[in-house]
């Protein structure tokens, strides 16, 4: 049976989840940006952690760690390559490994570009993958550490999960990303669809994440780099997609 995710907000832009297993009663947290609301949401919930899914060691994926661990005691899980700079790990992890949250397979996938080491954690059997600040909604991170053929070659990687995968990601960027990829895939009537449903969204109040796969391999530049629409208006016909990838994460920096 699929987990029920939760999405919490926390900080001004960041998003926490929690992932439950009613039959087991376990409960993943997936990073852990602010306390408050994650412990508020346990509570109502009347949830106890037993899992703690750390995707990268930015501080406002972690920091809040030890707070919550001081009355959720639970099994901290992240990046072997990353464990030096990560809070103390109990279970250090790679690409190709996998663990169970309430029977449910959790599939590790290595999705460096934004920091070297990032992590994202794929749930075959919820539809669901939590991106951090790797793939978000309508862009990816910036590239703090990784080269632009790493975070293209993780993205692609993530591209090549099912379409109905709900992408599970960190911030609450859409609006801005939206602004930027109207200047990049100009002819995208889908695109300029949803950025119109984002501007509603956000003008309401409203939440635009998760997102779904399927959406974002429509409308996000950055799934989008080998279209020949786009390589035509960046002028760069034919070119190899990490290469266009890299101009687009360029002109995004400049933005």
């Amino acid at each position: 049976m699929p987990l029920e995710i939760v999405t919490i907000p926390c900080l001004s832009d960041n998003y926490a989840y929690l992932a439950h297993d009613a039959a087991s009663g376990e409960t993943a947290l997936i990073d852990a940006p602010e306390a408050g609301p994650i412990l508020t949401e346990l509570a109502t919930r009347d949830w106890r952690l037993s899992h703690v899914l750390l995707t990268h060691h930015h501080w406002d994926h972690v920091d809040a760690l030890p707070e919550i661990l001081a009355s959720h005691p639970a099994r901290v899980i992240g990046a072997a390559a990353d464990a030096h700079r990560l809070p103390p790990l109990d279970m250090a992890v790679a690409e190709g490994d996998r663990f169970d949250i309430g029977g449910e397979p959790v599939e590790v996938l290595d999705v460096s570009g934004h920091t070297v080491g990032h992590l994202a954690f794929y749930l075959p059997e919820s539809n669901a993958v939590f991106t951090a600040d790797s793939l978000m909604a309508l862009g990816c991170g910036r590239l703090f550490e990784g080269t632009p053929q790493q975070m293209w070659t993780s993205l692609s990687k993530l591209a090549a999960l099912p379409d109905d995968t709900v992408v599970c990601s960190g911030h609450e960027y859409t609006q801005s990303n939206a602004r930027f990829a109207l200047t990049i895939d100009v002819g995208n009537d889908t695109l300029k669809k949803r950025a119109a449903e984002i501007d509603q969204a956000r003008a309401a109040g409203h939440p635009t994440v998760p997102s779904m796969l399927g959406v974002e391999k429509a409308t996000n530049p950055f799934l989008r780099a080998a279209d020949p629409d786009i390589q035509a208006h960046l002028g760069l016909s034919g070119a190899d997609p990490a290469k266009v990838f890299a101009e687009i994460r360029g002109r995004k920096d400049r933005f």
